[in-house]
C-alpha cells in the first residue's frame, strides 16, 4: 500500500468513517428512491394508492436497515424478566370467568396469520387449505371453533385473516363455503415489498407486476407488518367503531391457539385496574424449542429476543434451557386502541430481521422482515403468560401432521385436545424422513394412521410403508437402507423395536 493510501485509510478510520458511511447511506437511499419511483410509475391507476403505501412502508424499513449496525441487542443488558411480568396461567385461570361471558367475548376479534404457502410440505396454494383432520383444513377448524363460541354464548366474534399476495386469491375463493356459518369473516392483505439484490442493495423488480417471472421479485415482509397493514386497510377503525377492544392473533397452523376465556377475562377485568395492552403467551422450552424467541427484560421493558439477534458468541447461552426457560408461542392478545395510537404516532418499534435467500437462478437477495411479537416493548403494561404446552401445537411438517391426525388427539367443535386415554400429557417425538416430506407421499405411505397412544419416540427413515391398524408403543425406529424397502404389515404391534434392512410384504 502506498503511503498516500495508508494515510488516506487512517484518516478515513479516524475522522471520516462515519461521514463516509453517511455519504454512502445517502447515496444508497437516493438510488433506492429512484428505483422505487420507476416501479411506482408502472402501477395502473386502480393500484396506485395501494402500491404507494407499500413502497413507502418499504422505504421506511430500508432507511432503518441502513442505520442499524451489528446485532440489535447488547448482550450485557439482557436480564431475566421480573417475576410479576410473566404470570403462570394457573393464576390467571384461578380468577375464574365473569358472570356475563358474552359481554367480554363481544369485544374480541380473532386474527389468524394466513400469509404462508404450503410449499414446505409439498403443497400448492395457501397452507391454511391443507387437510389436517377428517378432511378439515386449518381454516375449517378455525371457523368451527369461532362458530361454536358464537352459538354457545350468542355472541358476534369475527374472524380476520391477514393474507399475503401469495394466498389472497385462493383464500377468498374458498371463503364462499362459509357464507352460511355464524362467523363474520374479514380479510386484509399484508404489504408487498420488493426483494433487494444482496450486492447492489437495489430492488430486482422492474415494474409492479407480480405474476410469471416477476413473482420472485416480491415478498410479504413477515407478520410484524400486521400493525401497519391492518391500520392501512381501514379494518382496524371499522372494528373499533363496532366496539371491539382486543385482537387475539396467532399463526393459522398453530392448532393449539384457541380463544381462551380466562386470558380474555384477565384483559377485560385487570386485577389492578391497569389496562394491559399486550399479552404474549409463552410456554416452557424443551430441547426441541431451543431456537424459539424468548422474553427478556431489556432497558426496563419486556423485550422479545430472537436467535437471529443474538451475537454469535452467546448463541449457546441463548439456547440453554436453564437460563431462558420459556419461548414465544406467537399467540398474542393486543389492544386495538393501542395499535391505533402507536401506529398514528409511528411508535411501533420492531427489530429488522434480514433474511438472505438464493433465488432459483442463483441470484442472492435479501428480504427485510419484522416479527409481530417484537413490538411488545412499544406497548404499555405488557405481560407474558406462561401457558400449558397444549396451546402450542404448530403443524410445520408431516411429522407434526401425523401427531394431530392420530388418536393422540380428539376433535371437538374444531378444537383438538389430548386424548384422555394417553397416560402422560407429553407429545411423542416424531421424526419422519425425507420420503415423507410431501403431504401426498406421506398419505400414500400410511394405509391408516397408526395407534400412537403409548408412543414416546418414532423415527422413520427411507422407503417405509405402514399397513392398516398398526400400533406403535414406546420407542420405535424404522430404517430402510438405500435400495431397501420396509412394509410394516397390517395389524402389527411394534413396542420398543428397531426395524432395519428389507421387509417386503408380498400380496399372494
Amino acid at each position: 500500500m502506498s503511503s498516500f493510501a495508508q494515510d488516506f485509510s487512517k484518516a478515513m478510520s479516524r475522522a471520516g468513517t462515519s461521514q463516509f458511511q453517511e455519504v454512502i447511506r445517502q447515496e444508497l437511499e437516493y438510488s433506492m428512491k429512484e428505483e422505487l419511483d420507476k416501479i411506482l410509475a408502472t402501477a395502473p391507476s386502480n393500484e396506485l394508492e395501494h402500491t404507494k403505501k407499500d413502497l413507502d412502508g418499504f422505504k421506511k424499513l430500508f432507511h432503518r436497515f441502513l442505520q442499524e449496525k451489528g446485532p440489535s441487542v447488547d448482550w450485557g443488558k439482557i436480564q431475566r424478566p421480573p417475576e410479576d411480568s410473566i404470570q403462570p396461567y394457573e393464576k390467571i385461570k384461578a380468577r375464574g370467568l365473569p358472570d356475563n361471558v358474552a359481554s367480554v367475548l363481544n369485544k374480541l376479534v380473532v386474527v389468524k396469520l394466513n400469509g404462508g404457502l404450503g410449499t414446505s410440505m409439498g403443497c400448492k396454494g395457501p397452507k391454511s387449505l391443507i387437510g389436517v383432520r377428517n378432511e378439515n383444513t386449518f381454516l375449517d377448524l378455525t371457523v368451527q371453533q369461532i362458530e361454536h363460541l358464537n352459538k354457545t354464548y350468542n355472541t358476534d366474534v369475527p374472524l380476520v385473516l391477514m393474507n399475503s399476495f401469495n394466498t389472497d386469491e385462493d383464500t377468498k375463493k374458498i371463503l364462499q363455503k362459509y357464507s352460511h356459518s355464524r362467523v363474520k369473516i374479514y380479510t386484509f392483505n399484508q404489504s408487498r415489498y420488493p426483494r433487494i439484490n444482496k450486492e447492489t442493495l437495489l430492488p430486482i423488480a422492474k415494474d409492479v407486476s407480480y405474476s410469471g417471472e416477476s413473482t420472485e421479485a416480491w415478498y410479504p415482509p413477515g407478520h410484524g407488518d400486521i400493525y401497519a397493514s391492518f391500520y392501512n386497510s381501514g379494518l382496524l377503525d371499522t372494528l373499533i367503531g363496532e366496539g371491539k377492544e382486543y385482537i387475539f392473533v396467532s399463526n393459522i397452523d398453530n392448532l393449539g391457539a384457541t380463544v381462551d376465556l380466562y386470558i380474555l377475562n384477565h384483559l377485560m377485568n385487570p386485577p389492578n385496574g391497569k389496562q394491559c395492552e399486550f399479552v404474549m403467551e409463552v410456554t416452557n422450552k424443551t430441547r426441541a424449542d431451543v431456537k424459539g424467541g424468548t422474553l427478556t427484560q431489556y432497558e426496563n421493558k419486556l423485550r422479545l429476543v430472537e436467535i437471529a439477534q443474538v451475537p454469535k458468541p452467546h448463541v449457546d447461552e441463548f439456547k440453554s434451557v436453564s437460563k431462558f426457560k420459556i419461548f414465544n408461542t406467537n399467540n398474542l392478545w393486543i389492544s386495538l386502541s393501542a395499535v391505533k395510537r402507536l401506529q398514528e404516532q409511528n411508535a411501533i418499534d420492531m427489530e429488522i430481521i434480514v433474511n438472505p435467500k438464493t433465488l432459483d437462478g442463483g441470484l442472492n437477495i435479501i428480504q427485510l422482515e419484522t416479527a409481530v411479537g417484537a413490538a411488545v416493548k412499544s406497548f404499555e403494561n405488557s405481560l407474558g403468560i406462561n401457558v400449558p404446552r397444549s396451546r402450542f401445537l404448530p403443524v410445520k411438517t408431516t411429522s407434526d401432521l401425523l401427531l394431530v391426525m392420530s388418536n393422540l388427539y380428539s376433535l371437538n367443535a374444531g378444537s383438538l385436545t389430548m386424548s384422555e386415554k394417553r397416560e402422560f400429557p407429553t407429545v411423542p417425538l416424531v421424526k419422519l424422513g425425507s420420503s415423507f416430506t410431501k403431504v401426498q407421499d406421506y398419505l400414500r405411505r400410511f394405509e391408516s394412521i397408526p395407534d400412537m397412544l403409548e408412543l414416546d419416540h418414532l423415527t422413520v427413515s427411507g422407503d417405509v410403508t405402514f399397513g392398516k391398524n398398526v400400533s406403535l408403543k414406546g420407542t420405535v425406529i424404522i430404517i430402510a437402507n438405500h435400495g431397501d424397502r420396509i412394509d410394516i404389515p397390517p395389524g402389527a404391534v411394534l413396542e420398543n423395536k428397531i426395524v432395519s434392512g428389507n421387509l417386503r410384504i408380498l400380496d399372494h
